[in-house]
């Protein structure tokens, strides 16, 4: 109940102050923000759904693996490349948002206004100093308003066109960026898939050995206690085991990581096994020859430099940019308004306008905007120097890694061929004895350690080979595989990788290569069967060289023999030809000898082995081959 001794006034005043209080109380709370710590639940829900997520959509794996289809499990299911691909989606979408910044503007308005009392006012006469003493009002209490107006700025148009070109750019750089992924991907796949197949080849011989060694060590101990042996003669032979097996285990480990890092890069989830198809070990293409066409290559496709170029084109449209901002800026509008206030003269109105606005403190910047220009100029291009002369680096480095990696698989299987051999004759001469017995599982051993060495010297070869394809930024595949499924996309692989190996690199100036092939046609030896044994040792001696023998389809080599016999001795000769499609000889070179007379046919045959030692060098060049 109120009290009657409290103005009415007052009570207002009070009433109001309580209400302002309570409403401010009201706002502050709810503008306040307390810090709030994630649930555990909220947490394992998050880890629950991004381990649906990062498998969703993946077909899964019904039988070995091979490197096509690893190289496309790569590209449709590897986190990284997807993260870029959404990436290089972000620019586009950013890039046609900014172009439309471009536009002019065209403003829709809508209004109501409304009042407790009416506006207006008294006024006096400027001329005549005379005040109106009763107050006018040409503005209704309420009202609605309602307009449509167009403007265009020249200053925000400049400014939105090149902010547009920036950010297709950044586009351009996105895309780029998601190349590097995709051939980072092809160069890891490949480098995983060879070594895990190495690892899976040898697994059961490595556990094999690894079980007899295990055994002869046990029997050495035993032999040794029992003074069966000498302790010297136990103790070399355990040392040699034990250091065949440890040799033999960290090759095996070292392989087989190489399946963990496949699945990785295949996103295969965790608990999944699976087997790496059985490939066949295809040649691999010679060291390159022409470095200085190598050079251009890389320089002209790497994805690092074509982002330093888009960069430049960014740094030049920020400069103009800049230049813009200095102009003046000329406004122009044009808009229908309607104000439905029933004092106007007129309710609705066309208006229009131009305006020119012009900071003038801003040509104080010019010098300075001029200088950091030249400056950003002269960064980017040193910055780009610097990535050139790394990539150049880079492609001789991959060069000759790519050479010494041939040379180390080489000598790789000629030493397993040793150990095989080495390992099957000591395991046929294997008596009663101990010494015997723990001798041949030392070479046994050391059989498969070779196997696994000439294997990784095998994949390292690979992995060269893909380095210097990388270095060279060449696309592992065009880039119109979204809408492919995995089967399809495994074939458009296994095509690449094909036409890679039989073209290396897919270089019509044939830097790279394959073995050059020729035919090899003898002539002055009459004896039909000798012809052919001769034929063969020539082939052999060619192949030992990297030179490929092919009737059908090789260039012409001939090797010509002619003598004179005179008493006792017979003075022979050797002329190397190498022919055209014509018949036309290119190139020859002649071997002179001395026979003896009567000679056997293997001395005719030691001839020509010389001749082709003597001229080795001249086919070599004939044939361009370093």
């Amino acid at each position: 109940m109120m009290n009657p001794m409290i103005p009415s006034s007052d009570r207002r005043l009070t009433w109001v102050r309580g209400f302002s209080a309570v409403a401010a109380a009201v706002i502050l709370a709810g503008c306040s923000v307390t810090p709030k710590a994630l649930t555990p639940d909220e947490v394992r829900d998050r880890v629950k759904q991004d381990s649906v997520e990062m498998y969703r959509a993946q077909e899964p794996i019904t039988g070995p693996v091979s490197m096509e289809e690893a190289v496309a499990r790569a590209l449709k299911y590897n986190l990284d490349y997807r993260l870029k691909r959404m990436e290089s989606a972000l620019a586009l979408g950013l890039t046609d948002y900014a172009s439309k910044d471009m536009l002019p503007q065209l403003v829709a308005s809508a209004g109501y206004q409304s009042r407790n009392n009416f506006s207006g006012g008294t006024s006096i006469g400027l001329l005549d100093g005379v005040e109106s003493t009763n107050p006018t009002s040409s503005d209704e209490r309420s009202r609605t308003l309602r307009g449509i107006e167009f403007s265009w700025n020249a200053l925000d148009f400049g400014v939105s066109y090149y902010r547009a070109r920036q950010q297709g750019d950044q586009f351009l750089i996105a895309e780029e960026r998601r190349r590097k992924v995709v051939q980072n991907l092809l160069q890891d796949v490949r480098a995983a898939y060879w070594r895990a197949l190495g690892a899976q080849r040898l697994t059961a011989q490595a556990d094999e050995v690894l079980q007899k060694a295990s055994l002869a060590l046990t029997r050495s101990r035993e032999a040794e206690s029992q003074k069966i042996i000498s302790p010297g003669v136990a103790l070399a032979y355990q040392r040699a085991l034990l250091d065949a097996t440890t040799l033999l285990n960290q090759r095996r480990q070292d392989l087989e990581f190489a399946k963990r890092e496949l699945a990785a890069l295949m996103n295969v989830p965790p608990g999944v096994e699976f087997q790496v198809a059985e490939a066949q070990e295809v040649p691999l293409p010679m060291a390159p020859r022409e470095l200085g066409k190598l050079e251009d290559m890389a320089l002209l496709q790497r994805p690092e430099l074509r982002e330093e170029d888009f960069r430049k084109r960014i740094s030049a449209d920020e400069a103009r940019k800049q230049i813009l901002s200095v102009l003046p800026g000329i406004t122009l509008s044009y808009g229908q308004q309607y104000d439905s206030n029933r004092f106007l003269f007129n309710n609705s109105w066309s208006e229009g306008g131009l305006s020119l606005a012009w900071n003038l403190m801003r040509l104080v910047s010019i010098p300075a905007m001029k200088d950091m220009q030249a400056y950003q100029a002269k960064t980017d291009e040193a910055r780009r120097m610097a990535l050139s002369m790394a990539i150049l680096t880079q492609t001789r480095v991959g060069v000759e890694r790519y050479r010494m990696a041939l040379e180390d698989f080489k000598l790789a299987d000629q030493a397993a061929q040793v150990d095989q051999r080495l390992a099957a004759f000591t395991k046929a001469s294997v008596s009663a004895k101990l010494d015997s017995e723990l001798e041949a599982i030392r070479t046994q051993a050391r059989a498969v350690l070779g196997a696994y060495q000439r294997a990784n010297a095998y994949a390292n070869a690979h992995i060269a080979f893909g380095r210097l394809y990388n270095s060279l930024g060449f696309d592992p595949i065009a880039d119109d595989f979204g809408g492919n499924d995995l089967q399809q996309l495994t074939q458009r692989v296994a095509q690449h990788l094909q036409a890679t190996q039989k073209d290396a690199f897919a270089m019509s100036s044939n830097l790279f290569g394959q073995a050059p092939v020729v035919s090899v046609q003898l002539a002055g030896i009459q004896d039909p069967v000798q012809r052919v044994r001769m034929t063969a040792l020539v082939k052999d001696v060619l192949s030992r060289h990297q030179i490929e023998a092919d009737d059908q389809r090789g260039v012409p080599l001939q090797l010509s023999f002619d003598s004179d016999r005179r008493p006792g001795v017979e003075r022979a000769s050797w002329t190397v030809k190498l022919m055209d499609d014509s018949a036309q000889v290119r190139q020859q070179a002649r071997f002179d000898t001395t026979i003896p007379a009567d000679a056997r046919a293997s001395v005719y045959e030691s001839s020509l082995v010389a001749a082709l030692n003597a001229n080795l060098g001249s086919i070599k060049s004939w044939l361009q081959i370093d």
